[in-house]
């Protein structure tokens, strides 16, 4: 082995690791998508405090959440190629250690520019690159389906937690210390995942003249780029924002003319065309950004009125979105008994019925009182749906290839996701806070798109054909069932 802890000939892959072994493997993957997660929603509580503090605006504190989420889906599917050129733990340890640096920087950052440059960009650069290794090694090491379910359970439900206690937590961070504290946090976290994951193996050898589409790469970010910062900007310019969009999707179609053009030379594509001719994954991956993007426009929605109309502090924010998190907790950890029971079709409709009713309690109380409590049923419903469908999701994805293609199909479903949730923060956000002195109208207006998305999350659900699954993993023509 390399002194970076790279296999350099063949290594046996791990055989469904059990007991302390399984615990041992998962644990740092499991932190890493939970840390992760909890960054791209924990800043939603610290708007004023950082507004006040960098004396920047609603506005400035949106783009540097949107621009995290949105770097990390630009980069995720150059850094899920990137961890077969470079190996899957070569990429988890860097990413993790570029990851960590974003975050010291954003703790000490004294104006809005040093932090975009520390979260936005090297928190998002890092993350793209430690996260495609999290899936494609747990795929890799779970061969049966019942173990590699469980797995994905486990990291799937700590990343909704992370996503849905990133209010709660951030909140009490930010009211007991700072919310540069929160950036800590992050750091000291980000420091155990590299301890536990010192003994980690990749079971397979990294490949160095593995070639890169760099420009692949190039199009494919540019293109997404341009497609959201359309939508950012939405409320300030309507032909900036056309054209904006229109230079996104030339370079999204670009991109795959590109693609087709290196497959018929016989050369590797940055994204092989062949993920898209799955249909069960790619509803699935419909699915899996929806979730995201209902998820994350309703966690900036909520808690960017809570502050600015509300006047409620971070820890009281912080705090309903605890209602949040215990929906996640109690459907997440009952993954596997639900898959045992129900279909994955079935649990993904059934979570987006759960999310929309929630979004439409939030939208029946706005009006009705102001007691703190109001928002408790409906962030309840919306994490209790998350939670139910974020592992089917997953697995319907991750098991519709063979193990050879794991590596393209995690970059694409974590960049699916990643897009989902800058989506969602830029659509909701920009809606939001257009208008804030007409009360809660722009927030009304903002949670009744994101429940018309999650309705086409339902339909997209409900086009995943019960017949290409068995025993709760789909089985499509060219794949193989794992």
């Amino acid at each position: 082995m390399t002194a970076a802890g790279e296999n350099v000939g063949p290594a046996p892959a791990i055989s469904d690791p059990t007991g302390r072994a399984r615990v041992a493997f998962l644990l740092p993957l499991a932190l890493a998508q939970f840390i992760c997660s909890f960054a791209g929603s924990n800043m939603n509580v610290m708007i004023n405090d950082i507004s006040d503090d960098l004396d920047t605006t609603v506005q400035g504190v949106q783009l540097a959440i949107t621009l995290f989420l949105l770097i990390m889906a630009i980069l995720m599917i150059p850094g899920s190629k990137l961890t077969e050129r470079w190996g899957r733990k070569r990429c988890f340890i860097g990413g993790l250690a570029i990851y960590g640096v974003g975050a010291v920087l954003s703790a000490v950052s004294p104006g809005l520019g040093v932090l975009i440059l520390g979260n936005s960009v090297l928190e998002g650069v890092g993350t793209a690159l430690l996260i495609p290794p999290v899936y494609i090694l747990t795929t890799l090491a779970f061969t049966n389906t019942a173990s590699r379910a469980r797995a994905f359970g486990v990291i799937s439900g700590l990343g909704g937690i992370g996503a849905a206690a990133g209010p709660l937590i951030g909140g009490l961070i930010t009211t007991a210390i700072s919310w540069r504290a929160a950036f800590v946090f992050q750091a000291l976290v980000v420091g155990a995942i590299i301890l536990l994951s010192r003994r980690m193996v990749d079971p397979v050898p990294a490949d160095p003249n593995r070639p890169f589409d760099v420009v692949g790469a190039i199009l494919s970010g540019v293109g997404l780029f341009f497609l959201v910062a359309g939508i950012l900007w939405a409320d300030s310019n309507l032909v900036v924002t056309v054209v904006a969009m229109a230079i996104g999707v030339a370079f999204i179609i670009g991109f795959f003319l590109y693609v087709r053009s290196l497959e018929r030379a016989g050369k590797e594509p940055l994204l092989s065309r062949a993920l898209f001719r799955n249909r069960t994954s790619n509803l699935g991956l419909v699915t899996q950004n929806i979730q995201w993007l209902v998820l994350m426009g309703v966690s900036f929605v909520v808690a960017v009125y809570l502050q600015t109309v509300r006047g409620y502090n971070a820890i009281e924010t912080g705090v309903i979105f605890t209602a949040a998190t215990l929906g996640v907790l109690l459907t997440s950890f009952g993954a596997e008994r639900f898959a045992r029971r129900r279909t994955q079709k079935t649990l993904i409709m059934a979570g987006f019925v759960a999310t929309v009713a929630g979004i439409v309690l939030l939208i029946a109380f706005a009006g009705v009182t102001n007691r703190i409590v109001a928002c408790v049923p409906g962030l309840f419903l919306v994490g209790a749906g998350l939670g139910i469908m974020l592992t089917p999701s997953v697995n319907v994805v991750q098991s519709s290839f063979p193990d050879e293609l794991q590596g393209e199909i995690s970059g694409l479903s974590r960049s699916i996701s990643n897009l989902g949730s800058s989506l969602g923060t830029a659509i909701a956000g920009t809606i939001l806070v257009s208008n804030f002195a007409s009360g809660n109208h722009p927030y009304v207006i903002a949670l009744v798109a994101l429940a018309g998305v999650g309705l086409i999350g339902l339909a997209a659900a409900a086009l995943l054909r019960p017949g290409a699954e068995r025993g709760g993993v789909p089985v499509t023509a060219g794949a193989e069932a794992p």
